[in-house]
């Protein structure tokens, strides 16, 4: 075969992006480019590997076991560059981290430019993924590390957990609901619920809990911004949940709001910073865990 790591590279970012157009940009070369890599693959297998009749790429079924096995071969050989770069004792690396936005903006600001400042061997990026798409990339080894919300599958990742705050449910003042000390999800199943979008732990947090409680949430709204959620609240399009800390900053400067006690305690933000267990983690990638690990502790 005449594929080499860079067809099988630029084969993953366009089955990942679902774009050519997209792949082309993220690795800054020509889209012509990117176009006969991924031609030369499929006529060097003599399979299609891409269906591109639709609005976005997708995966043939002959794509889907490629796409598979070239993300060993991808991985396996960055693994291998490591490894050798780690023996030179060089401090060098590149490091793509998923942050999540809200969590980025809150806590890691100071922590990113230290660590520059500190380690400029180390070409540092951050991936601005909700929670879940973070643990997802980091399961098929697209990140090395991150920031996820909630419960941490044990069996699946390491981790250290840096803060841990309860939800509170936000209403409008004229709710019939801002005059209880406390409220369960069984109580909300007639209202209309503003949620964070889907790749976000914290909106299937949610779901679960009201499944649980009986009954499918009525989403009206979605957002990933939460002064846009508070205002919408404020407004009274519907009611939201947010983090006790964050709220209690919004509540001061938004007269037409209240926060409410949850029953259920199992709904909180607990975030930790999790990498894949039993994996070969890059030198980037275990100092970038020993430097946040330090500059979190007691963040809470």
């Amino acid at each position: 075969m005449t594929t080499d790591i860079k067809h099988l590279h630029y084969f993953l970012e366009v089955a990942v992006r679902k774009s050519f157009t997209k792949a082309a940009h993220h690795l800054y070369v020509t889209q012509p480019t990117i176009s006969k890599m991924v031609r030369d693959i499929e006529d060097e297998l003599g399979m299609v590997l891409l269906d591109r009749t639709g609005k976005e790429i997708e995966l043939t079924d002959a794509g889907k076991i490629v796409f598979e096995q070239a993300q060993q071969i991808v991985q396996s050989f960055a693994h291998l560059s490591d490894e050798l770069s780690d023996l030179t004792h060089a401090k060098r690396g590149k490091l793509t981290v998923g942050l999540p936005p809200m969590i980025g903006i809150h806590f890691f600001p100071s922590i990113l430019s230290r660590f520059r400042k500190d380690f400029p061997g180390i070409s540092l990026h951050i991936a601005e993924y909700g929670a879940k798409r973070v643990a997802d990339c980091i399961t098929e080894g697209l990140l090395e590390v991150g920031v996820t919300v909630g419960k941490i599958n044990e069996e699946y990742f390491n981790s250290f957990v840096f803060f841990d705050d309860c939800l509170r449910l936000v209403v409008n003042t004229s709710s019939p609901l801002a005059n209880r000390n406390q409220v369960a999800l069984a109580d909300l199943y007639n209202e209309h619920f503003i949620l964070f979008p889907e790749d976000f732990a914290l909106r299937g947090m949610i779901i679960n809990c009201c499944n649980k409680a009986g009954y499918q949430p009525n989403i009206v709204f979605e957002s990933s911004q939460w002064e846009f959620i508070v205002k919408m609240v404020s407004e009274g399009f519907g009611i939201a949940f947010l983090p006790e800390r964050i709220i209690q900053k919004m509540e001061k400067k938004t007269e037409s709001i209240v926060t409410l006690p949850i029953v259920e305690t199992e709904l909180n933000w607990r975030l930790s910073m999790i990498w894949k267990k039993n994996h070969y983690l890059s030198y980037a990638a275990r100092t970038w865990v020993s430097e946040t690990r330090a500059a979190l502790n007691g963040v809470n």
